[in-house]
């Protein structure tokens, strides 16, 4: 496991566009993979990434990122 492949709820937030409370929300759904050392959940960078790739390519806007820049650190 690196370091670089996990990221704080915040960080994936940001990272992403997504509010952190919808981060825990695809965290508890499973849609995204994660982990959780004490209080502390980590992301997948990865998992989050082909989320939103998917996302974004399923063309309904409810389960895309609010930030027109999402997804483009990943690319």
């Amino acid at each position: 496991m690196l370091v670089d492949d996990w990221l704080t709820v915040t960080q994936a937030a940001e990272l992403s566009g997504y509010h952190p409370e919808r981060i825990r929300e695809l965290l508890r759904q499973g849609n995204i993979e994660g982990k959780k050392f004490g209080p502390l959940w980590v992301v997948s960078r990865s998992s989050l990434k082909d989320y939103i790739i998917a996302a974004q390519k399923s063309g309904d806007k409810r389960q895309g990122p609010k930030s027109s820049k999402a997804g483009r650190e990943f690319a």
